[in-house]
């Protein structure tokens, strides 16, 4: 409204300085034009200093609405500013899934296992009891010094003992591969006390001309302590002689034939002794590695490409441990010629000799037989 009564002003004011001007307010050029002329008339000349009469609302003006500045202005609350909405975030300044939840770094004090994470059983200790023992006084081949061990038997005495007392819950809280392991080293560890109980072998020498039995053979001290398969022991408080120990857990519990080539008869003939004890958590590596050594003995596997013959270790026969590896290693499809614990054998014994072997037994014809047993003692005592 101010604005209008301004221009409104500001007109008159203008009209006002216009009819100033005007022709009829001059003075008359010429002096006789104001002797003969005369006025006309009294008439009423216009007030041009009286505002002019305008009736209400006609004034021509460009009417405006309130808060319009013209066409080129923008409506109230219309002023252009960066197009960002309303508290609208920058983009890309909070991205969604930048940490996954429940992710964390490797590492941390707050990783957790994943879920139905097996942890690998403890290591069982109690096989190391007797790495001293066997390191000592057996070498890599599997020979035993007798004669010094015979020395140190208080020792072995000691650690046998630690068999007998072993707590029953401690030994059903291992894995099936340490409860081998145990087992294993339990009947070596027997067998060394039944030999040095009874050692020197010569001692008997007055029996050798009769017997037709070599003087350092084990089938003297068989002889003269009425069988070594007689002998008892205690394992956790009760009562065992070696074959009950084959019986039981070789044949029937663990269902393990590889277990059958890692016990000691301490001959000549049989596998040989290790000179470390047994472990669960490594136990399939040391059976491979005991077969593969077992193999390259002549005294237990042999070919005669000439005659076509296969000579196999006597303890291997069906009526031995042969029948032990039918379950696992048998085959219809090799060896067809072949009774099933034969091929059995044959089938477990093509995985630890060479490739030439191999082949020899899978595709030629052969026949198999057994070696004669080597009932020497495997003494590596200096006489």
């Amino acid at each position: 409204m101010v604005k209008h009564r301004v221009v409104f002003i500001n007109l008159l004011t203008v009209l006002a300085f216009t009819a100033g001007c005007l022709p009829g307010e001059r003075e008359p050029a010429d002096p006789t034009d104001a002797v003969t002329t005369k006025p006309e008339p009294a008439q009423a000349k216009p007030n041009l200093f009286e505002p002019i009469q305008v009736e209400p609302n006609e004034a021509k003006f460009v009417e405006a609405e309130p808060n319009e500045i013209g066409r080129t202005e923008l409506e109230p609350n219309e002023i252009e500013f960066p197009k960002v909405e309303p508290n609208a975030p920058e983009p890309k300044v909070f991205e969604p899934n930048v940490i996954e939840p429940n992710k964390a770094e490797p590492n941390k004090i707050n990783v957790k296992p994943e879920p139905n994470e097996v942890k690998p059983p403890p290591k069982v200790t109690f096989h190391d009891k007797f790495a001293g023992i066997l390191s000592e006084f057996v070498d890599d081949k599997g020979m035993v010094d007798y004669r010094r061990l015979k020395q140190k038997r208080a020792r072995l005495k000691q650690l046998l003992k630690e068999f007998a007392e072993l707590n029953r819950n401690e030994y059903n809280s291992w894995s099936k591969e340490d409860k081998i392991a145990f087992w294993i080293n339990a009947y070596n560890m027997q067998m060394l006390k039944i030999i040095i109980d009874n050692y020197p072998i010569d001692s008997y020498w007055l029996l050798h001309p009769f017997s037709g039995w070599e003087p350092d053979s084990i089938k003297h001290i068989n002889k003269r302590i009425g069988g070594i398969n007689k002998q008892k022991f205690l394992i956790m408080d009760e009562v065992f002689t070696l074959p009950e120990v084959e019986q039981r857990f070789f044949r029937k519990e663990f269902d393990e034939p590889r277990a059958f080539l890692a016990l000691s008869y301490a001959t000549l003939t049989t596998p040989p002794l290790r000179n470390e004890p047994y472990y669960g958590d490594k136990l399939y590596k040391q059976l491979d590695d005991q077969a593969k050594k077992f193999f390259s003995n002549p005294l237990a596997f042999k070919i005669d490409r000439k005659k076509q013959k296969i000579y196999l270790s006597v303890i291997l026969q069906p009526t031995w441990f042969g029948n032990e590896f039918i379950r696992k290693y048998g085959t219809d499809k090799k060896f067809k010629d072949q009774k099933p614990a034969v091929r059995a054998v044959l089938s477990f014994l093509t995985n630890y000799i060479s490739g030439q072997d191999k082949q020899f037994l899978e595709v030629e014809n052969y026949s198999v037989e057994y070696m004669i047993y080597n009932w020497r003692l495997n003494d590596s005592s200096e006489k």
